[in-house]
């Protein structure tokens, strides 16, 4: 191990008396929140700019967007956001182009922005499942094979 080694081992031992903190990594966090006015407006930007770690917010009212980037957690900022009164959710939209189907039901919304649909997890979709049902007594009713079979032409 040698000297230089166990003075570092001992070193950390004398240091180790408090708990090191997790860094916060740097988040651009993306909210719907519902906005009518300049006031409303000022209220959220307001709020969510007191925030420690917010570097910027960004609002735009007309697709009721909010994104606020620094270094934040998404939970802490809706909880924020939802303290102004103002009924707020994660961005539940991506565009259109990253969809594999983006007119399925699912995935369609009238109220997104244009050029937007609501997110839509991709293992759990319900478009495009068919049930099959294979009885050979059904199938071999209109069999050619089949002599007692319906006549209808």
């Amino acid at each position: 191990m040698g000297l230089g080694g166990t003075l570092e081992y001992i070193s950390d031992i004398m240091s180790s008396d408090k708990p090191k903190k997790k860094k916060k990594q740097f988040n651009t966090v993306e909210l719907k929140v519902r906005m009518d006015c300049d006031g409303c407006e000022l209220k959220v930007k307001k709020a969510l700019s007191s925030l420690s770690g917010v570097k910027s917010v960004e609002i735009n009212r007309k697709q009721q967007k909010v994104t606020v980037t620094g270094y934040v957690e998404a939970n802490k900022v809706l909880k924020k956001a939802k303290s102004t009164g103002k009924k707020a959710e994660i961005w539940p939209y991506v565009p259109y182009n990253l969809v594999s189907q983006p007119y399925a039901a699912a995935a369609y919304d009238k109220k997104a922005p244009p050029g937007y649909v609501r997110r839509v997890d991709q293992n759990n979709s319900t478009t495009g499942t068919v049930a099959r049902y294979e009885d050979p007594a059904y199938t071999n009713i209109f069999s050619d094979d089949n002599p007692n079979a319906c006549s209808i032409m």
